[in-house]
């Protein structure tokens, strides 16, 4: 088994920033190419289906619903994170507390799998509103909610070296 990366402090990452959803949309091209090439590089712990399966997880779960409660302490302290979240991105090695492997919808999936569903994720963000709020951040604007899903995307696809 391979040594687990802590994330935190990782700093081989590939520098991102997404705009739009087609943005995502491309890079997910861009890694299925690469690891059918044989030339895809991780410097993270996710597989790259992995990392797509966990990506479509979350964005989701905001039409079928949340896995999780947030204590009222820690909502707080998020909500007053959420614009500089927004703006400069999500922090690299959180864990959601008492979760085995520190987050959800971490299943191992083949790459045309996760690539598969991620695409229709995406395609749903792009043109249905989320039915429920963040557990985290509460009620969002849907430019902003949508915004979070492009940040989260930075975050995970930064591991992901299409080369």
């Amino acid at each position: 088994m391979a040594k687990r990366i802590d994330t935190a402090h990782a700093t081989d990452r590939r520098p991102l920033r997404f705009e739009r959803i087609d943005d995502v949309l491309a890079d997910i091209d861009r890694v299925v190419a690469a690891d059918e090439a044989g030339t895809l590089r991780r410097s993270g712990n996710w597989s790259a289906g992995q990392t797509f399966g966990h990506l479509a997880g979350w964005i989701n779960y905001g039409y079928e619903g949340f896995p999780m409660r947030v204590p009222w302490f820690i909502r707080l302290i998020l909500r007053m994170k959420v614009k500089k979240y927004l703006r400069e991105g999500l922090p690299a090695g959180t864990h959601i507390p008492k979760v085995p492997g520190g987050t959800y919808a971490t299943e191992e999936l083949d790459t045309a799998t996760g690539a598969e569903r991620l695409r229709a994720a995406l395609e749903r963000l792009k043109t249905e509103p989320a039915r429920y709020h963040s557990p985290a951040f509460g009620p969002m604007r849907e430019e902003d909610r949508i915004t979070g899903h492009l940040r989260h995307a930075e975050l995970h696809l930064s591991f992901l070296h299409p080369e």
